[in-house]
């Protein structure tokens, strides 16, 4: 595209369903788990959903990419982020099976939004140091767990000492971050050797599955998207191995999949006059989410920083 030309992402509930029963339709032939039944069961989807009067007079919506910044999406989810959240739900288990075997001392939360993992750290006896760019969260993180120390101030400088930590979390935070090298230096930084550092992301196969939502109008009035950065594994070792980080363990579970008993035809979804591209277009296509989406959701690290001195 044209560098004068400004970008813009069209959203259509129409196109993000065939896009779903495509995805579908190849991991069925891939893996073989797509046969004639499956097949047809597809494509007579597709003909409903091309037919459909509700997706007919929903054409989408032109949205303009990163029109909104973290800081002013974190500050509007700050008084809902700890609300029921499936994908923080099933990420947890993961990561604290890693934290929790570690040695207590001093922890820092990295991107700590509300202080989930500050308070368990704090309850597990650790030191609490909670860093986010975010003071809205940063807010509520600190009634939370009044005995922690935190710090408003982005991941590439955080406001403690060479060496003084033991552990450091980030959890589902660095798909936020452009550029993971210096993030991963300043860990390096502020670990002891020997440290760890336990990391948890969204998947980069989820994210081009998930329904991109159009969010509050930017500055010239239009709806805009919400920029986010999703990694190939390789990237996050390509930042970590270079300043001294060793993996001890990288996992990539799946959020299962609920097959409907019941597909259906599409309806309207409750409350709206058209359909809109939000996480509820899913149970338009049952049985084509439930083939395309078996993927895995986070990817989950645990990094030790080599010690020199062994």
């Amino acid at each position: 595209m044209p560098s004068n030309v400004a970008q813009v992402t069209y959203l259509s509930p129409l196109a993000y369903l065939l896009g779903l029963e495509g995805v579908a339709l190849l991991r069925g032939l891939k893996e073989g788990g797509g046969d004639q039944a499956f097949v047809e069961a597809r494509i007579a989807e597709i003909r409903t959903l091309l037919a459909d009067p509700a997706l007919a007079a929903s054409p989408g919506v032109e949205a303009v990419p990163g029109g909104i910044s973290t800081d002013e999406v974190y500050r509007l989810w700050a008084p809902t982020y700890d609300e029921p959240n499936s994908m923080i739900e099933f990420e947890e288990p993961f990561v604290r099976a890693l934290v929790d075997a570690l040695p207590i001392g001093t922890a820092l939360d990295a991107a700590c939004g509300t202080g989930r993992w500050a308070a368990h750290l704090a309850e597990l006896g650790h030191r609490v140091i909670g860093v986010d760019a975010s003071p809205a969260m940063l807010a509520i993180a600190a009634d939370k767990v009044p005995d922690a120390a935190f710090h408003v101030a982005e991941l590439t400088s955080i406001p403690v000492p060479d060496g003084s930590v033991d552990l450091i979390t980030c959890t589902l935070a660095l798909c936020h971050v452009p550029d993971l090298a210096p993030v991963f230096a300043e860990f390096a930084r502020v670990l002891r050797p020997g440290g760890h550092l336990v990391v948890s992301d969204p998947h980069v196969l989820l994210s081009y599955l998930r329904p991109t939502l159009p969010r509050t109008p930017g500055p010239d009035g239009r709806p805009t998207t919400f920029t986010e950065y999703h990694r190939e594994l390789s990237h996050y070792l390509a930042a970590a191995l270079p300043v001294g980080f060793q993996v001890r363990h990288c996992a990539e579970p799946h959020i299962p999949t609920k097959k409907s008993a019941t597909a259906g035809v599409p309806t309207v979804i409750p409350g709206s006059d058209t359909p809109q591209l939000d996480w509820e277009l899913l149970d338009w296509v049952p049985e084509a989410l439930h083939a395309a989406m078996d993927v895995p959701s986070v990817v989950i690290w645990h990094f030790q920083l080599a010690d020199t001195a062994a």
